[in-house]
């Protein structure tokens, strides 16, 4: 059973900072792009952030740029996401993926959520000012 959790969500004041993590279960994910995905109520899903299975690379959505970091620990089989100077904007349900196709790198193809096959829960950002 494959599995993806998210956690770290809550309540903060604008200028705070989260730490969300990702942890998967039921399969490696060492070899797949990871991302991240927040939809806010009355929104679309928007994408966050994504990562190469290596780490090696990164993108960023421009609203999240500079304040958030995506990571990766392959022997925890977890993805995290550090989440700076957050601003009441950033509220909305995180969402933890895992792309459908290995070793991806192409931002274009990992902004598309239609391109990822698993989803966690997602987990509560709420940001008060």
């Amino acid at each position: 059973q494959v599995q993806l959790v998210e956690s770290g969500g809550g309540l903060v004041q604008a200028g705070d900072s989260l730490r969300l993590s990702c942890a998967a279960s039921g399969r490696t994910f060492n070899n797949y792009p990871m991302g991240w995905f927040r939809q806010a109520p009355g929104k679309e899903r928007e994408f966050v952030a994504a990562i190469r299975w290596s780490g090696d690379n990164t993108y960023y959505a421009d609203s999240v740029k500079g304040r958030f970091t995506i990571s990766r620990d392959n022997a925890k089989n977890t993805v995290y996401l550090q989440m700076n100077s957050l601003k009441p904007e950033d509220t909305a349900v995180y969402y933890c993926a895992a792309a459908a196709r290995p070793y991806g790198s192409s931002r274009t193809y990992l902004e598309q959520s239609m391109n990822y096959n698993y989803w966690g829960q997602g987990t509560q950002v709420t940001v008060s000012s």
